[in-house]
């Protein structure tokens, strides 16, 4: 019944999160802001660069620099050189799948581009990958899944959005379209982190092609 599945990118298709937390906190750290990993996946995970900046002014009660995000981005790519990785089985998934994907993320489209090629993954999904700066609204709002379906020419109801955070899966909700929860990336695995209420979450890769065969078209 799913004619169209969505990955998100960070923390699903790639093993980005705990890098990107640690880039996060120690540049903060360098203007006087502390915060740790929990703060990060509480506050941070899922969501768009502006939303996070946006909510770091307001709880810290501290401007950010003019040109925090681009040292923010340049040092998360400069650490992705050496250290991304993709999530464990994600490859062998994509090559066996025999329906159409893309990927949608908050993800600026740089760092998604250079992600998927330092992975490798970038030949399972061409052009159709879908960033946040391509909507006027970014996750938890509908407007990036909808797009990518409209995109892709695929039923809100027939397809099915892979996600790592919570933003993400109330976005799937909020877009009327089948979702799961990956929680096999290193920043969330043995965490037992509590998912919204109906979401199915599984932690293996393996266990997909099953996963997916329990999986309807939302009503």
């Amino acid at each position: 019944m799913i004619d169209l599945i969505i990955f998100d990118c960070d923390g699903v298709l790639i093993d980005s999160e705990i890098i990107s937390a640690d880039t996060l906190i120690s540049e903060l750290a360098l203007i006087g802001i502390t915060i740790d990993r929990h703060y990060v996946r509480k506050y941070c995970l899922g969501r768009s660069f502006p939303t996070v900046a946006k909510s770091l002014r307001e709880q810290f009660d501290t401007p950010l620099p003019d040109d925090f995000e681009q040292r923010y981005r340049s040092s998360l790519l400069h650490r992705f050189e050496t250290q991304l990785e993709a999530t464990q089985g994600i490859e062998t998934l994509l090559e066996t799948l025999d329906r159409p994907i893309c990927v949608a993320t908050s993800s600026s489209p740089p760092r998604v581009a250079r992600s998927l090629e330092l992975t490798g993954l970038a030949r399972f999904f061409g052009p159709h990958v879908f960033t946040a700066s391509q909507v006027k609204n970014g996750k938890p709002a509908p407007d990036l899944f909808l797009f990518a379906a409209k995109e892709m020419g695929v039923e809100t109801s027939r397809t099915l959005v892979i996600e790592d955070s919570i933003p993400g899966l109330n976005a799937a909700q909020a877009a009327g379209m089948p979702h799961l929860a990956y929680t096999g990336a290193s920043h969330l695995r043995g965490l037992g982190v509590e998912m919204p209420d109906g979401v199915q979450a599984f932690d293996n890769w393996a266990d997909f092609t099953q996963v997916l065969k329990t999986i309807k078209e939302a009503p």
